[in-house]
This record gives structure tokens, C-alpha cells and sequence, in this order.
């Protein structure tokens, strides 16, 4: 018993050391929004401001089009969530129920592009996006993302746990294939759509890299490339760039208290699948 106490007390005080090391940068980060660049300059060993100011925060609201670009990333990160719900738990379903020529081999054709790193499509895609018209547009960002090969594998998965006979069932009553679709499987694959839509949300939001490729003028960019124009726009202005980085972080924390048993849940889902 006095073993797993101690062992009990260890493991505690290294979850708090864990804790403490990965909330450190956050808590210096919206700390440093309320300091001035003077104080910044002329104490920037200490972490508590000699006074908070919202300064950084005006600047924010006032110097640049930041509800412009929150309104982008909003649009995007949606508009790709939810088509991804759709065609992964569709695909899925299609994958699991159904039996057709070359299933198989199409399968693992999906899978086989999830091991090849984004970085290898990333001037395929541009070329693409540059020559179908789509270049400096939302829609650029937003028409590659809606088919997602790791939604297809996960909601496959699922579908495959679902028992062949309420389907067949639903075929002896005259049911349609989207019929059994939007009646039988969606409901039994909330939580899996839950997980996905939360992974989905969480990627597209913090998405830098395509955004950066794909978008030329200052009003079409996303928060997480707004904030590298931003910080450079500001570079010795430290309070107002972390300013902006705590103002983008507050849907995703928003999210994450709202659905983190959903969170939580997801992650043990996909671990298991």
C-alpha cells in the first residue's frame, strides 16, 4: 500500500512538472499581450508586466483587417469540416457494405497516399489549383481538403463493425442505398464523426503552409498566415503579435472545453481502430 502511495505521489508530481512545461509558453504568451514595448524592451527578463495594458490588442482591432481574416478562417475550416464528414462517412460506407470490381485494390490506393508526405504534392497541387482559376481564392483551400483519405479509412472501419443484417433488413423493406445511409449507418457513426470533425477543425485551422502557397492578397489570408504578415509588420512590437496569437487561439480553446469528451473519446477511438 505505502509502495503504490509513493509510486501514486511520483506520478503526480511528474504529470504537474508535464503540465507546467507544456502550459509555460501559453501562460508567457498572453501575459506578454498586456505589456508594453517598453516594458518588453527594458525588462525582458521579467514575465509580469509593470502594467497591463490592452494597447497590443487596439492595435490588433485597428491596424489590420483581423475579423477580415477570422471571417476567412472560419469559412474555410467549416466549409471543409463538414464536407469531409460527409464524403469520408459516405465513402466509408460505400467501402464497407458494398461489394464492386477492383474494391480492394482501390482501397489500398487510398491508403497508399497517406504515406506520401504533403510536402512531395505541394507543387502538383499549386500547379492545379493555378490552372484550374482557383489561385488567391478560399475556394483553392477549400475544394482540395473535402476528400480526406484518413476520414475514408476511420469511418470505414466503423461501417465494418455494423452488422450486415440491419442493412439487409433495410434492403427486404425497400430501402435505398442513401436511404440506408442517412437513416442507419450516420447514426451509429456519431462517434466517429464527432473524433473526425474535431481532428478535421483542429488541421484546418492551424493550417499555415497551404494558405501561405495558395493566397497572394492580405485580405484573403487565413489567421495563422495573417499572424507570420502580422509579426512581421511588427517585429519589434512583441506584446501586439502575441496579442494576435492569443486572439487566434481562443475558437480552438473554445472548441476544446466545449468537446473534450468528444476529444478524448476520439483519440481513444482512433487509436483502437
Amino acid at each position: 500500500m505505502k509502495r503504490n502511495s509513493k509510486g501514486l505521489v511520483r506520478f503526480t508530481i511528474l504529470a504537474i512538472i508535464a503540465v507546467f512545461i507544456i502550459l509555460m509558453p501559453y501562460a508567457w504568451m498572453l501575459v506578454t499581450s498586456f505589456r508594453t514595448r517598453t516594458d518588453i524592451l527594458r525588462n525582458p527578463g521579467n514575465i509580469l508586466p509593470e502594467r497591463w495594458v490592452l494597447s497590443g490588442y487596439i492595435r490588433v482591432f485597428t491596424e489590420s483587417p483581423f475579423f477580415n481574416w477570422l471571417r476567412n478562417s472560419v469559412i474555410v475550416t467549416v466549409s471543409v469540416m463538414i464536407a469531409v464528414l460527409f464524403t469520408s462517412s459516405l465513402t466509408g460506407f460505400v467501402f464497407a457494405k458494398f461489394k464492386f470490381r477492383l474494391k480492394n485494390s482501390l482501397f489500398w490506393l487510398l491508403l497508399a497516399t497517406m504515406m506520401v508526405p504533403s510536402q512531395v504534392t505541394m507543387i502538383p497541387g499549386f500547379l492545379i489549383i493555378n490552372a484550374i482559376g482557383l489561385y488567391d481564392s478560399l475556394n483553392g483551400l477549400i475544394i482540395p481538403a473535402i476528400i480526406s483519405a484518413f476520414g475514408i479509412f476511420l469511418c470505414r472501419q466503423f461501417c465494418e463493425d455494423i452488422p450486415d443484417s440491419l442493412c439487409e433488413a433495410a434492403l427486404i423493406d425497400g430501402a435505398g442505398p442513401f436511404f440506408m445511409y442517412s437513416r442507419i449507418i450516420l447514426p451509429l457513426l456519431r462517434p466517429c464523426l464527432a473524433a473526425l470533425g474535431i481532428f478535421t477543425f483542429l488541421g484546418t485551422w492551424n493550417d499555415y503552409l497551404m494558405p501561405l502557397i495558395l493566397l497572394e492578397r492580405t485580405r484573403s489570408m487565413t489567421l495563422p498566415v495573417a499572424l507570420s504578415f502580422f509579426s512581421g509588420q511588427h517585429s519589434n512590437d512583441m506584446g501586439t503579435v502575441m496579442a494576435a496569437a492569443a486572439l487566434i487561439m481562443i475558437p480552438v480553446t473554445i472548441l476544446f472545453l466545449c468537446f473534450q469528451k468528444q476529444f478524448i473519446k476520439g483519440i481513444a477511438l482512433t487509436g483502437t481502430k
